[in-house]
């Protein structure tokens, strides 16, 4: 695999800029975003016209987990270095709308001695998401100047460093972020409908990263950093890039988060959303944006399911015990058994198109 992606880079990076075989591979990588996005889509559409508010609001914080996971399989997919700072993002953009988008009136009640005048300042929905974006960017861009220089082991400690500080600024600087207590009054703008078309660009966007110029070297250093190095391959500007660009859809789901919740607080943005979405991509496959696609699919209905019976159920009339906590052994689990007997994840190296693609090449046999 290392060979063949190697073999690919070389002819991407000796191919004319704008060529039509580049202009051909560009169409390829949006259609099979697209194909990707599809199951996502059909899901969004029956659930939008069919499902109760119940679950509609299921399918709005599942869609939040799934433009989390994209935001992570475009870092870890590529580089093939463990992300477990991703969350931070999630709630430096959520916190980011919070703080410049809450109606004054309820600023008074939640921050009123915010810093540098925010506790009199209400901006519009979109324009506090440019700015919650932005500060994600520039945040992404500090952080990942460091992350890009190192590889395995250390570059997943520092990203970890990078949650427990972020973390402890929202815990402590409780002027602005309210500490634990739950920031309220966002507004609530954000509903299905928008959900289901930022899932479907995020899945996109990470299938055209991963086939570009761009993600293909990535992947070729990770697999194999000495044959990249002697084709100068820069590995430290390409996990920039990569890192930089997952950070941005991961605090766009923040975003999307506090405009449909209305409500945030700390905890949400922690160690259980990072175990959440790690065990969604390894479920799913690491190595693909399909795989993340199908991670969070098939997770969210199973958490779904054990959330359902850890109250106790009824079967065949005898009443079963409390399993409070199986959730949490459920994700553990499939971390463990996903990692010992299927570490390509369910998904394995092939997106959804190129697997439909190879199945009628078959039939046609």
């Amino acid at each position: 695999m290392a060979g063949s992606e190697l073999s690919q880079a070389v002819e991407q990076m000796a191919a004319p800029t704008g060529s039509t075989r580049s202009g051909n591979a560009l169409v390829r990588s949006l259609i099979g975003g697209l194909v990707t996005a599809l199951p996502v889509l059909v899901i969004g559409l029956l659930v939008l016209n069919f499902a109760p508010t119940y679950y509609t609001f299921l399918a709005l914080g599942a869609f939040v987990n799934l433009i989390v996971v994209v935001g992570l399989q475009v870092f870890m997919g590529n580089s093939n270095i463990a992300n477990l700072g991703h969350s931070a993002f999630v709630g430096l953009g959520a916190y980011g709308v919070a703080i410049l988008s809450t109606p004054l009136a309820m600023k008074k009640l939640s921050i009123p001695n915010a810093p540098f005048g925010f506790a009199t300042l209400e901006l519009d929905p979109v324009s506090s998401a440019l700015i919650a974006l932005l500060l994600v960017g520039i945040v992404a861009l500090v952080s990942g100047k460091v992350i890009s220089r190192l590889s395995g082991v250390a570059a997943t400690i520092v990203s970890l460093a990078l949650l427990i500080i972020v973390h402890s600024v929202f815990l402590n600087w409780t002027d602005l972020f309210k500490g634990n207590q739950a920031f309220f009054g966002i507004p609530k703008v954000v509903g299905l409908p928008w959900m289901l078309v930022f899932a479907v660009l995020a899945i996109v966007a990470a299938r055209l990263f991963k086939d570009s110029r761009w993600g293909l070297q990535l992947r070729a250093s990770a697999q194999s950093p000495q044959a990249a190095a002697a084709l100068g391959i820069d590995a430290k500007k390409l996990r920039l890039i990569s890192w930089v660009l997952s950070a941005l859809i991961c605090g766009l789901a923040g975003v999307l988060y506090a405009y449909f919740a209305g409500t945030i607080s700390p905890k949400l943005f922690y160690f259980q959303m990072i175990f959440n979405t790690l065990a969604m991509l390894i479920l799913g496959g690491m190595a693909t944006v399909t795989g993340a696609v199908t991670g969070v699919i098939v997770l969210s209905i199973g958490l779904e399911f054990i959330r359902s019976i850890e109250s106790g159920v009824t079967v065949a009339g005898i009443q079963m015990p409390q399993l409070l906590g199986l959730s949490g052994v459920a994700l553990g689990v499939v971390i463990v058994l996903c990692m010992a007997f299927r570490p390509s994840g369910i998904s394995g190296r092939h997106e959804l198109d190129e697997l439909l693609s190879l199945l009628s090449r078959r039939n046609a046999k």
